[in-house]
């Protein structure tokens, strides 16, 4: 691949397929309109370069625009020719990869324009769910354009050419861009869920997009596994335990030949999404991470979490959760969002039909445990580690809110709260106690966390759930 700062729309495309695989379709395709002399202009492919080819021998199509022309504007040919790639990959099941540098809707054709962007968009929500979307930015992406990626599954953005905004810095009140570029790509991934990652080069973002090709299935009714596994799947990995709270060390680790492909790392510290193999077979991943020596549920990692969730389950992609979490992010702003942000997570673990497993690493307390794939919201599968705790709340917490009278008449406070903290932990808060209940159904040594996690997927891999019959939720 080539290491140049910026290529030309057909050099993006070349890096991105593999060699000679190319073909183009509606090459001669240019603008229609006659309106504003825009005739005389020269408008060659009309500013996207449409066609198919192959990532490792997987079939995609791809649209890659020409900021040459009339800044890779969107009109009514250009908006058609995109149109065309969609309607063929929602025929054959194939991805729909989109390479953007777009001046945006190109006011020369008006009410045509428009209308093209609208077109745009009902194809875009027409093929989601039914194959996976994917855009990388490359210069600018602004305005009603800004929904096209807003739209897709999945959002690559390179660290310095590339903006992505609704409006512009500059129009935004009290704002301009060397004060706030709230259109550069580290704000953006920074401060919104709309980035899957930022690369430096573009070189590294297509190479980034075939990595998640190869991974992930090529429609909805595809199944994404690997039959040439070169790693053992009765791997042991001493200490994993020591990984507590580090879900991104322990998906490393347990993962095949230790390969996990991240999502959305800039956004949502306390959550981290992304995609392992498993003995061969594709699974999505969602773990808690201890941020600031805390492990609490935040509204941008709940939402984060849905969204990840409802992607696997439209792709048949089996989900494993790592639970390390003790109660939810207090604050005003949090206070404000994350009820709802809680909800769209309990219900996108609770609808997936695809298989669940959950596996308890740390503390687990509370209804933010419920929400994180708990058996009470349909998990097949829930492991736990030795030490884990399962309860209401922290162990010494519980005691001191049960036992008030009795702490404050006692003479030896600190003893006594000790011996009721390991009294209640036996009883109500540890791993055994909620093994007992069913609530678990194996602790596992942390050492053999990968083989097990492999075995309960494949005997999920036949899983059938039929959910009650409605035209759709309205969670």
């Amino acid at each position: 691949m080539s290491n140049k700062l910026s290529m030309s729309a057909s050099e993006r495309i070349a890096a991105l397929l593999d060699d000679s695989s190319f073909v183009e379709i509606g090459a001669y395709v240019t603008a229609r309109s006659t309106d504003f002399n825009i005739q005389e202009n020269d408008t060659p492919k009309d500013g996207v370069i449409t066609g198919y080819g192959v990532i490792n021998g997987k079939l995609v199509y791809v649209y890659s625009q020409d900021s040459s022309v009339l800044g890779g504007s969107i009109g009514e040919m250009h908006a058609k020719k995109i149109a065309k790639v969609y309607d063929m990959a929602m025929k054959v099941g194939a991805p729909v990869i989109g390479l953007i540098d777009c001046a945006g809707l190109r006011l020369q054709e008006a009410t045509d324009a428009l209308n093209a962007f609208g077109e745009l968009y009902l194809k875009q929500s027409l093929a989601s769910g039914v194959i996976p979307q994917i855009t990388a930015i490359f210069g600018n992406c602004g305005g009603g354009t800004a929904i096209i990626p807003a739209l897709t599954d999945f959002t690559y953005m390179t660290s310095d050419n590339s903006k992505l905004f609704v409006n512009s810095p500059n129009a935004l009140d009290g704002n301009y861009a060397s004060k706030l570029d709230t259109a550069a790509a580290a704000y953006v991934s920074e401060n919104t869920s709309l980035v899957d990652c930022v690369c430096e080069t573009e070189a590294d973002v297509l190479s980034s997009i075939r990595n998640l090709v190869s991974i992930i299935p090529s429609n909805n009714e595809d199944e994404a596994y690997d039959d040439n596994i070169t790693d053992d799947l009765n791997r042991i990995i001493p200490n994993l335990d020591g990984f507590k709270g580090d879900s991104r060390a322990v998906l490393q680790n347990i993962a095949d030949n230790n390969v996990f492909v991240e999502l959305k790392n800039d956004y949502a510290k306390s959550m981290v999404i992304g995609f392992i193999k498993l003995g061969g077979t594709t699974v999505g991943c969602v773990g808690n991470m201890t941020v600031d020596k805390t492990s609490v549920l935040t509204t941008s990692g709940a939402y984060i979490a849905a969204e990840f969730v409802n992607f696997c389950d439209a792709f048949n992609i089996p989900v494993l959760s790592l639970t390390d979490v003790t109660g939810f992010a207090s604050s005003i702003y949090e206070e404000k969002t994350i009820a709802k942000a809680a909800a769209k997570l309990a219900f996108a673990f609770a609808n997936a039909t695809v298989p669940t497993v959950n596996l308890v690493t740390g503390d687990a307390f509370g209804t933010a445990y419920s929400v994180m794939n708990s058996k009470a919201i349909g998990a097949d599968v829930v492991f736990a580690w030795p030490k884990a705790k399962i309860g209401t709340m922290d162990p010494e917490m519980a005691v001191k809110i049960m036992y008030e009278q009795e702490i404050s008449g006692a003479s030896d406070k600190a003893q006594f709260i000790a011996e009721k903290k390991k009294e209640y932990t036996e009883l109500q808060s540890s791993a055994i106690a909620a093994a007992k209940r069913g609530y678990v159904d194996d602790i596992i040594e942390p050492d053999a966390t990968r083989k097990r996690l492999i075995a309960a997927f494949e005997m999920l891999a036949t899983k059938r759930e039929e959910l009650p019959y409605k035209k759709h939720a309205t969670v």
